[in-house]
């Protein structure tokens, strides 16, 4: 069961899918990085506030002793667009990962073409020129 799991694990399609999965992970984080660091305080400049913080009140909490709003109801419009700006990021650098893999791969050559033989009309000459005979 030990040599069969190894045999598993050590498919090349698996180890693949694995250093996808980590390099994903990592680039993610650096999307993220970047759009929290720079691209969502820019955006912020026109609303006047950290862009992930902007959010619509539906419904106003009240502060407690600690000074901690409680009981607010909003919808975080802000972390929302920041992980739609993720997300398209993302998509688009593994778009062109993808196209780049796939212009580099060797094209493969059509088949050749069968050798043509003779027509139907060539074999039903033949066979009425036989059946003369």
């Amino acid at each position: 069961m030990l040599k069969e799991f190894k045999d598993f694990a050590m498919k090349g399609n698996l180890v693949d899918i694995a250093v996808g999965f980590v390099m994903g992970a990592a680039f993610n984080k650096v999307v993220a990085s970047f759009t929290g660091g720079i691209v969502s305080p820019l955006i912020g400049l026109l609303f006047n506030a950290d862009f992930k913080d902007v959010k619509w009140i539906i419904q106003e909490g009240t502060a407690n002793d600690a000074g901690e709003v409680v009981g607010e109801v909003a919808i975080l419009i802000g972390e929302f667009a920041t992980n739609v700006i993720d997300f398209i990021i993302v998509a688009f650098v593994m778009f062109m990962i993808v196209k780049g893999v796939n212009k580099m791969k060797k094209k493969e050559e059509p088949a050749p073409e069968a050798p043509k033989g003779p027509t139907t009309e060539e074999l039903l000459i033949e066979i009425r020129d036989a059946l003369k005979k």
